[in-house]
């Protein structure tokens, strides 16, 4: 089927967005390749057109379950078979999904990084016929990344699996130097960049100063039509903002991921549908979001880094309509900035201390666990053992982050059943067993597949069919199991933790030194040149951003809060670029007297806008004035 025929079939579009297609063409031609784009660009695309544009089945690996789940589904409801394979997940139905990608019609498969590790993945890889390696979010696998995650590492070794089927890494926030490790730890045969702009002309970026920002907050949301995120860093402040919008007349809800699924759905599909307005968040929310008309995402704190807030900034207006991103700032939130980064680098001893403590708290033997998902409250085995949480968290980030285990947070994670025996087996346990007859037969009619997958039911539905209490009929589907002729798997709303090998003992747990302090390093680097961002005020917002990612640009974007204030000069950039250009070498030669600089620079422009430029540099810093001497200095 040509390329937009099934763009067409399956999303409605009858033509690609800027780059999309010259993406989808290198891949088809075998050329491993590296797609750069930024948050709502459209990436999805990039992998799905190409994997069912061929034979086979595309694998994709991806970080984090709730945004495999969502595009699964996603996928489904446009009529395309995929599949997800996570922790969570009991053996049975992870040896069925897998056979249905050897032997079934499944054309996506999901999974995490540290799952392409096991004998049972990499057995089966070798019986699938994959035509395309899709890498979400691939700035995990450099060290020099914001997010990195060593099992990212490993994802190059399945090239012994897959031949010479190509890889595609995808991601929307990538420096120049995590570009280039990008490609190298995937061994790239040669490096394939295809880089679509950072830049978002439709996008204002402003940062506010603010020491009320709740009153600065309400003052946005009446201005600003239409729906909007708002970021927060720790799930308490979402719940008190969000009941301050609401007592203020702002249609607002909150969400975290502490909140169960059913709860965060109802949520996610409440500010979705428009029913309400605001949505006061912390970052678990956005991922795999695709809500186009969002008219301004607002930060109440600082973020960590450049990527990250650029990623949640460009979550507004996707349908290039006129949206705002606005960081409400002042100098408390560098205190705190700090202080959280602290917080998030454990010492290296508590991190080993942490994990032989979850082998304690869970008696996993020494050796045993690997796979095991096991039921894991945060906050009762931190009073169990008297650990700082916030700590605790971290240091468990790390452990996931070295591969040792995988967390999911408290899921509810819907009943699942699947029948064991064939038709004719079946058939004669009904003849024998005729008070189960009514039950499967139910079952049957109520849901497709269940000879061949595992299917999500509701046991309340299937109670009602049958006129009995929901209670019973767990009973009863527990028998059907205690029996072999079902496998069935009561939803759980509990967070589990999997260790991803067996358990070591703890001065055998490796947190590579020099990984550790090379990313504490850049990672204050990062938080550095987002305090920098949030406290200049002589550049442009997106000429920033667009540096930060080494994008060169001398157009500033004439409509954050720093061009707004330098456009009430009545210059032009030209005439505002060229008076500086007179100035700085003159200063930065001799300081002088405002009298003696206007003399000793000769220009067409009128002395009326110069004093504007010589006001504004010293408003923003560039200038300082020295009152003893009366004399005007350029800073660098």
């Amino acid at each position: 089927m040509d390329l937009k025929q099934i763009l067409l079939k399956y999303w409605g579009h009858s033509s690609f967005r800027p780059l999309q297609e010259e993406i989808i063409k290198s891949v088809l031609d075998g050329n491993d390749t590296l797609a750069l784009m930024p948050t709502g660009g459209g990436k999805s695309i990039c992998f799905q057109v190409p994997g069912l544009a061929r034979d086979g089945i595309c694998l994709v690996i991806s970080p984090l379950i709730a945004l495999m789940r969502d595009q699964v589904a996603n996928l489904c409801n446009r009529g395309i078979n995929a599949v997800a394979v996570y922790s969570g997940m009991t053996p049975k139905e992870i040896d069925i999904a897998l056979d249905n990608c050897v032997y079934g019609s499944v054309k996506f498969l999901y999974v995490s990084p540290e799952r392409l590790t096991t004998d049972l993945m990499r057995a089966r890889m070798q019986k699938m016929n994959i035509n395309l390696v899709a890498i979400d979010e691939a700035h995990c696998i450099s060290q020099w990344g914001y997010d990195f995650r060593p099992p990212y590492l490993r994802i190059a070794e399945i090239r012994e699996y897959t031949g010479k089927t190509p890889l595609m890494a995808l991601t929307a926030t990538a420096t120049r130097q995590v570009m280039d490790d990008i490609c190298e730890k995937l061994a790239f045969n040669k490096q394939n960049v295809f880089i679509k702009s950072f830049e978002r002309e439709n996008l204002v970026y402003a940062v506010v100063k603010e020491e009320d920002k709740l009153k600065r907050l309400k003052i946005i949301c009446n201005k600003v039509k239409g729906t909007g995120i708002v970021y927060v860093r720790n799930r308490r402040k979402t719940k008190e903002i969000s009941d301050f919008l609401n007592k203020n007349k702002i249609s607002a809800d909150y969400y975290h991921a502490g909140l169960d699924n059913i709860t965060r759905e109802k949520k996610q599909i409440g500010w979705m549908s428009e029913h309400i307005r605001v949505i006061v968040a912390t970052n678990a929310f956005g991922m795999g979001i695709d809500k186009p008309n969002v008219r301004f995402v607002a930060h109440m704190d600082l973020p960590d880094c450049p990527e990250a807030y650029f990623q949640e900034a460009g979550r507004a207006g996707r349908d290039l309509k006129k949206s705002y991103a606005v960081l409400l700032f002042n100098q408390a939130d560098i205190i705190e900035a700090k202080k959280f980064f602290e917080l998030s680098y454990p010492p290296l001893d508590f991190i080993r201390q942490v994990y032989n403590a979850i082998g304690n708290y869970l008696q996993v033997p020494v050796g045993g666990g690997e796979f095991v998902n096991y039921n894991f409250e945060l906050s009762t085995f931190c009073d169990n053992y008297k650990l700082n949480p916030v700590l605790t968290f971290n240091a468990i980030k790390f452990l996931e982050k070295e591969g040792y285990v995988a967390v999911t947070d408290a899921l509810r994670n819907p009943s699942r059943l699947i029948f064991l025996q064939n038709k004719e087996e079946l058939y004669r346990f009904q003849v024998a067993n005729p008070k189960y007859d009514i039950l499967i037969k139910t079952l049957l009619r109520s849901y497709t597949g269940l000879f061949t997958e595992y299917s999500k039911i509701d046991e309340a539905e299937i109670a009602k069919r049958l006129n009995i209490s929901k209670e019973n009929l767990v009973v009863q589907l527990r028998k059907l199991k205690e029996n072999g002729i079902i496998d069935y798997q009561p939803q759980n709303i509990k967070p589990q933790i999997t260790f991803l090998t067996g358990r070591v003992n703890e001065k055998d747990i490796t947190i590579a030194r020099e990984n550790y302090h090379i990313l504490k390093e850049f990672a204050m680097q990062r938080m550095n040149a987002m305090i920098d961002y949030a406290q200049s005020d002589n550049k442009c917002r997106s000429l920033m951003l667009l540096d930060y990612f080494g994008e060169k640009s001398n157009n500033r974007c004439g409509n954050c809060d720093i061009c707004l204030e330098r456009n009430k000069l009545e210059l032009s950039k030209l005439e505002f670029d060229k008076v500086v250009e007179l100035i700085k070498p003159v200063l930065k030669e001799n300081p002088q007297s405002l009298e003696q600089l206007m003399s000793n620079i000769k220009t067409s422009v009128p002395e009326k806008r110069i004093l504007k430029v010589v006001q504004w540099l010293r408003d923003h810093g560039k200038i300082t004035f020295d009152p003893n001497s009366n004399d005007l200095k350029w800073n660098d």
